[in-house]
């Protein structure tokens, strides 16, 4: 089956079939505005509406009753809401009317169905013109003589779609003989507003025959295999697939909180059920009543029903069955488990009903497309033949006495009443003649029934009869009220059927009702025979029930229905599936089947765990646990599925068979180790109460079981669930988005908090899977105590934030992903807030913590977690469930499972425990393994990657057997080596291996955060990341250096022109003139005698001494404003006058301030120095990247002065090399491939790595790479826009104007290729410059805004104002992140 076809054709044809009867309705002045009055010249034979044109659309006779009721069904509908909603549901009803009629029509002629023996759609030889049209008076219909003279005319103009539509309405008036639910027998307004072409290929009928294949549609078609091709079931998957649209919108109205309405409840639910899962449930319901439960044995002469046949053995029934569905051909039929003795004593003593075929009913409450009721017609037909039926009685039997369907959705029911009598005409060719009683219905709600009418019914009843009956109509009418909104959950009593039946076939009008109140009373009797039908399906019983429920969460649905579900089905309120759950026993008799595929969340959450006790007080026979993606159509893990088979019944001890088929990944594989009969347990429901909450965990092992009886986490733990902000993107951020000296990651308590003044503080909110320590990244607003969070309202001033957990925040925890898509992870909390995706737990003795971390992050989670809840949410109820048993012999390996993570997670820039890279290694730095031979010399980046790469392979082995060593004492410990082995896959250890290309991207990364003095190759961690810039960097030239390396230089270079040396001074006495005195904050003091009182003060005179440089090193690392005072002037040691004698070389200004001697000092030494040791920060924070090398300090050469300095001149190349073959960009040389990663993937890589966060923003012109330039956000003020603008977007304008005259002139007097290549080098040029020019203009409109930021708003918010121009307009100036 062409699935694809079937999909665009439905989605399409719903589009093309509202967009042309909303013009067809505007043609007769009926609109989304409303509905206009015919123009005065109309008269009653003929009606003229104002299409905008010269002449007025006309409509004539039986039109204008159409018409008319067109109108008056919208008038109608739109007394339950608007005009637009009514407007809008009836196109949409007429729409999906005729596409069922369509697909009806053309499934019929493919399988020469028709009545009319004729094809309508298309010819049989292929030709375009259908059969009907080339030869109408072929067609075995009866035609009046004005219809055979129109025919004519049409033939004779050659109006052959005037004559298709002509026909085709005939056709479908001929159906409504066979087929009444579907076709009309009279004319309706339906017919006014179709417009059918077989000649446009842009249309309906076209498409409909030409894009999906033939096949499809034909029942007898097989394939090379012999397989079926052609299926009754492509109505269903034509439904579905209908319903896309609409199913996407009532998705984008939930996220707006827009609740789903009675109308909407069929898209947003539908979902056609897989065949293979369809057959499982029948074959085991309908097929385990005959072959299992009720005893179809073997006479000899075929298959009889008769009472239970008992066996010699549990073996011997098993293979009873087998044969027996084999004999069927039931390959999904899974005989009944093996039971104990004395269960099968049991079994054997339950009342055994002698059932003949006619009285097994059958039902599907939600029924769809029918798609569950063809088969279980299959499966009957299978037991009446085998029981001497002929197919024709058989198929006439199963629809007036087996098969009955209810749904909510009209559409739907259209289809499956086709596709039920679709299905019996294959057994019997006139069975559409006899026209059978099909007890398939759409659910019949009373609104609106005229309720005075009532007194004139039961007219042949006799008095004692007809009060009963009206009382019992009027109950089910009050029942039946909003029914529409209900569906078959409903409750409805088991009133006296036959006599509401009598009641509503006649009425009596003859005494005194009067002409007015007559009025509408066949319509009102034809609407109680449809309640007494439906309400008659509702309450009786039946021996199978199966179905497919729709699958939503009440809180989406109305609050009507909300209400009503939450009223009458406490127990499983919280989903539409689990409400049907209940409903469906509620329709089963005692000892019949129960057969449905739901979520599989009943199985587990505490949410369901009253409906789970009601569960199992019946027998689970057996189930198919699906997990995800047993739909093809749906992907990821959201919709998790179980099919099941429930006995009417419970036997203590009884044992149900489970096939686990969560692990395959598609509908397909999960079909194949069904059939394989693999991943299959036998479980006894009875023991699923020890576990917590009572799961269904069917393949837990005894031992596994027996691990329940130790105490649970919760008994020694407190778990919490975080807290919910309300506002995220108001009140978090990530940590490298802030002002950095505004956030505390060490506070230990609330008073802590109060008192700091600080206003982020971490924050854990899951993230990626990772164990031990990590994904610490995200901080929150929780100044003074969370002030505003805890004070954010909404409108109606209701407190929008919740679960604070003030017990708790900043202490000593262990918090782990919430949400996963497969397993979570656990890791360390400290001094943090938490979220309710970081749930997290707080042990009550400490002692327990590493053993705890040890036990959450072992094999026996993984093992234990899905039977408690296998969701995609682990919550703390959950956690708290586990077993745990104390193992001290794991504490040590924890210490170092944590100490190897966090060395891990702090080697990248997104750890705030970041130093330096790792690439980057100083001689003092640690290393892993030193007998490596990369530690000889440390010149290159390859050596330094050699030595990472063993040192993270050093790391990853260690934490990978320090896991398996926890497995095997775990496992040791419970005793579970038949269950579990202690191995870890390498995927599931949370520590990085090198690779290549990631590091050194990262490498680029933290050299660009070294240009910008975010990092600096003097201090270890952040440099810069908030604040006052000249605080922490001072500016040289145009370079900018640490204040404290410079104050360094400073330093030893007055010591060394003044002498300096140290004194033991330690009793405060006076000090004469010579002497120096040295305290925190003034380091050098000459003049006068000084006395020192400053406990903590050094004492340094005249001399020499090298520990002068020392004391002023260890305050200065303190942070301490460093000071010297010369005669009469007292200097910062980086004040601007010195600095400016250190830029020029010169002490000439500071001995004009009086510093006498201040010529005598070796300023230019200090520059030199400061040059070539030190790498200096990017002084005005812009830094472009150009595709050529135009400048020197653009990004490939400040990069180069980097590598200069961290691994020395002469490695220069080597290491420009290496760095391009990891990058693998193109490029002729390695400059050229760096510069092209910057022009084109460095932003992108650092969106990603940020988490689409960036902080370093990207000036971008365009896609001709015109002009690029990178800012550290941080360093940005309201200057910036402007500053770029002047000072580099117009120096390349004028580069690429130099460079085209510089083309020009090449081109004019050079040769050959030289001027060919000049040619196309000025076009890019010209490309570019014209690119600039446009970008200039937008820049020029930022720039003028002068736009501040405030970096607690952080990037989201900042990223779109630094755009936003005076007049509110946004301007793209920025990349795209």
């Amino acid at each position: 089956m062409d699935k694809t076809a079937i999909k665009n054709y439905a989605i399409w044809a719903r589009t093309k079939l509202i967009e042309d009867i909303k013009y067809k309705a505007s043609l007769l002045g009926i609109t989304e505005k409303g509905i206009a009055d015919a123009l005065p010249q109309s008269t009653t034979q003929e009606q003229y509406f104002d299409i905008g044109t010269r002449e007025p659309y006309a409509i004539r006779g039986v039109q204008i009753a159409q018409r008319l009721s067109l109108a008056e069904a919208i008038k109608k509908k739109a007394q339950e809401s608007d005009y637009l909603t009514a407007y809008n549901s009836i196109i949409e009803e007429v729409a999906y009317t005729w596409f069922n009629r369509f697909i009806a029509v053309r499934f019929m002629e493919v399988n020469d169905y028709l009545p009319c023996k004729i094809r309508v759609l298309s010819a049989v030889d292929g030709r375009q013109e259908p059969d009907i049209v080339q030869n109408p008076f072929d067609a075995k219909l009866d035609y009046t003589s004005e219809e055979e003279e129109l025919i004519s005319q049409h033939q004779m103009n050659n109006e052959g779609d005037k004559l298709f539509n002509m026909l085709f309405v005939k056709v479908c008036n001929d159906l409504s003989k066979v087929l009444p639910q579907l076709f009309e027998a009279e004319q309706d307004y339906t017919e006014l507003l179709l417009n059918i072409s077989y000649t446009d290929q842009d249309g309906l009928i076209y498409k409909l025959v030409h894009d999906i294949p033939e096949d499809n549609f034909d029942v007898n078609a097989v394939d090379e295999e012999g397989k079926p091709v052609g299926q009754v079931e492509i109505i269903g998957w034509l439904y579905q697939y209908y319903n896309t649209e609409p199913k996407n919108e009532t998705f984008a109205l939930l996220k707006k909180n827009v609740k789903i309405t009675k109308e909407r409840i069929p898209s947003a639910t539908q979902l056609f059920t897989p065949d293979w899962i369809v057959r499982y449930m029948v074959e085991n319901s309908l097929g385990r009543l005959v072959i299992s439960g009720q005893g179809l044995v073997d006479s000899g002469q075929g298959l009889v029903i008769s009472g239970q046949g008992l066996v010699d053995s549990e073996e011997e029934r098993i293979a009873k069955e087998k044969e027996l569905a084999e004999r069927f051909g039931w390959k999904y039929y899974l005989p009944e488990a093996k039971q104990d003795a004395d269960v099968r004593e049991q079994l054997n003593q339950l009342t055994i009903n002698n059932y003949s075929p006619e009285t097994i009913k059958v039902i599907d409450p939600c029924m769809g497309s029918g798609h569950i009721l063809v088969y279980a017609f299959d499966v009957l037909m299978q037991i009446y033949t085998q029981m001497g039926y002929t197919d024709k009685d058989a198929a006439l039997s199963i629809l007036e006495n087996n098969l009955y369907g209810l749904d909510i959705d009209k559409r739907a029911f259209q289809l499956a009443y086709f596709a039920v009598l679709m299905k019996a005409r294959q057994y019997h060719k006139f069975i559409l003649k006899k026209q059978p009683q099909c007890h398939i219905y759409a659910i019949a709600e009373s609104n609106g029934i005229n309720i005075k009418h009532l007194a004139y019914f039961g007219a042949q009843l006799d008095e004692l009869a007809k009060p009963v009956a009206l009382n019992q109509m009027q109950e089910l009418i009050t029942t039946l009220h909003d029914a529409k909104e209900y569906g078959s959950i409903i409750s409805v009593a088991d009133y006296d059927w036959d006599l509401l039946h009598q009641f509503a076939a006649e009425f009596d009008i003859s005494g005194e009702m009067n002409l007015f109140d007559s009025f509408g009373i066949e319509a009102t009797q034809q609407r109680l025979q449809e309640l007494v039908t439906v309400g008659e399906v509702l309450a009786q019983k039946y021996e199978v029930v199966v179905t497919n429920p729709p699958y939503r969460g009440v809180a989406d649905v109305d609050v009507k229905l909300a209400d009503y579900i939450k009223t009458n089905y406490p127990d499983s309120k919280n989903d539409l599936f689990a409400v049907f759950m209940e409903v469906c026993h509620k329709m089963n008799v005692k000892n019949g089947y129960q057969a449905m595929i739901t979520q599989h969340a009943w199985m587990f959450l505490s949410s369901f765990e009253k409906l789970r006790t009601k569960i199992q007080k019946l027998d689970i026979v057996n189930m198919a646990h699906l997990g995800a993606r047993a739909f093809e159509e749906i992907g990821g893990e959201v919709v998790q599925t179980t099919s099941f088979i429930l006995a009417n019944k419970h036997v203590d001890g009884y044992k149900g068979t489970y096939c686990r088929l969560v692990e395959p990944t598609t509908q397909q594989g999960k079909e194949e180790v069904f059939l394989a009969k693999e991943n299959r347990y036998v479980a006894c429901s009875d023991n699923f109460a020890k576990i917590p909450g009572a799961p269904v965990a069917y393949w837990g092992s005894e031992n596994v079981l027996k691990m329940f009886d130790n105490i649970t986490v919760g008994k020694i733990s407190d778990t919490r669930l975080g807290m919910a902000t309300a506002d995220n993107d108001r009140f978090l951020r990530f940590f490298w988005e802030i002002n950095y000296g505004d956030c505390d990651l060490e506070c230990k308590s609330i008073e802590e908090n109060i008192t700091s003044m600080k206003k982020w503080f971490p924050y854990a909110k899951g993230g990626n899977y990772r164990k031990w320590y990590g994904n610490n990244e995200r901080l929150v607003n929780w100044f003074n105590n969370g002030i505003s969070i805890r004070s954010f309202t909404d409108d109606n001033g209701k407190i929008r934030s919740h679960n604070y957990n003030l017990d708790f925040i900043f202490k000593k925890g262990i918090t782990w992903n919430a949400l996963s898509s497969s397993k979570t992870s656990f890791r360390c909390l400290n001094n943090a807030l938490f979220d309710n995706a970081g749930s997290s737990l707080f042990l009550h003795n400490d002692e327990d913590y590493e053993m705890m971390l040890a036990f959450l992050n072992s094999k026996l989670t993984i093992l234990l977690l899905p039977m408690i809840n296998p969701t995609l949410n682990y919550q703390p109820g959950t956690i708290a469930s586990l077993p745990f048993a104390r193992a001290e012999q794991t504490k040590s390996v924890v210490k170092q499972n944590i100490a190897l993570s966090k060395s891990d997670w702090d080697a990248f820039e997104t750890s705030w425990d970041f130093t330096k890279h790792p690439l980057v290694v100083n001689s003092d730095q640690c290393i892993v393994n030193r007998d490596s031979s990369a530690n000889d010399q440390l010149t290159t980046i390859a050596q330094a990657y050699q030595r990472w790469e063993e040192e993270t392979n050093t790391r990853f082995a260690q934490l990978k057997a320090n896991e398996e060593e926890l497995n095997r004492i775990f496992i040791d410990i419970y005793g579970l080596q038949d269950e579990l082995t202690p191995e870890v896959e390498d995927k599931d250890v949370t520590v990085r291996k090198a690779d290549l290309q990631r590091d050194i991207k990262s490498l680029l990364s933290y050299a660009v955060g070294c240009m910008f003095g975010r990092y600096s190759l003097d201090v270890e961690g952040l440099a810069y990341a908030g604040g006052e810039f000249s605080d922490q960097w001072v500016v040289i030239g145009e370079q900018c250096y640490r204040r404290e390396v410079v104050e360094k230089y400073v330093a030893q270079e007055l010591q060394r022109a003044y002498g300096m040396a140290e004194v033991n001074v330690a009793d405060g006495r006076d000090l004469s003139s010579s002497e120096v005195i040295a305290e925190r904050g003034v380091i050098f003091t000459f003049g006068s005698d000084e006395k020192s009182s400053s406990f903590d003060s050094i004492k340094y005179r005249r001399g020499t001494s090298k520990k002068l440089y020392e004391g002023i090193c260890e305050l200065s690392f303190n942070s301490e404003r460093i000071k010297c005072g010369i005669g009469n002037a007292t200097y910062d040691l980086c004040s601007p006058e010195i600095l400016n004698a250190i830029t020029s070389g010169s002490g000439v200004e500071l001995v004009q301030r009086g510093w006498q001697d201040a010529d005598s000092i070796d300023w230019q030494t200090i520059h030199h120095t400061l040059k070539t040791n030190h790498y200096g920060a990017d002084e005005d924070n812009v830094i472009p990247i150009t595709d050529e090398d135009y400048f020197e300090d653009d990004i490939i050469g400040r990069l180069i002065a980097w590598l200069k300095v961290v691994y020395g001149a002469e490695t220069l190349e080597e290491n420009l090399r290496f760095i391009a073959d990891a990058l693998g960009t193109s490029g002729d040389t390695a400059r050229q491939k760096i510069r092209n990663y910057f022009l084109k993937d460095f932003f992108k890589d650092h969106c990603k790595i940020y988490q689409k966060r960036p902080i370093y923003w990207l000036y971008d012109s365009g896609k001709q790479n015109g002009f690029k330039a990178l800012i550290y956000m941080h360093r940005y003020n309201a200057d910036t826009s402007g500053q770029v603008r002047a000072e580099y977007l117009g120096k390349m304008e004028e580069t690429y104007e130099s460079e085209i005259n510089r083309m020009q002139d090449i081109m004019d007097n050079g040769a050959g290729r030289e001027v060919a290549l000049a040619g196309k080098r000025k076009e890019k040029l010209q490309k570019q410059l014209h690119e600039c020019r446009d970008y200039d203009a937008v820049l020029g409109h930022i720039a003028l805004a002068s736009i501040a930021i405030d970096l607690d708003d952080g990037v989201k918010v900042n990223y779109v104002k630094v755009q936003t121009a005076k007049d509110g307009k946004l301007l793209p100036i920025l990349a795209k992140i």
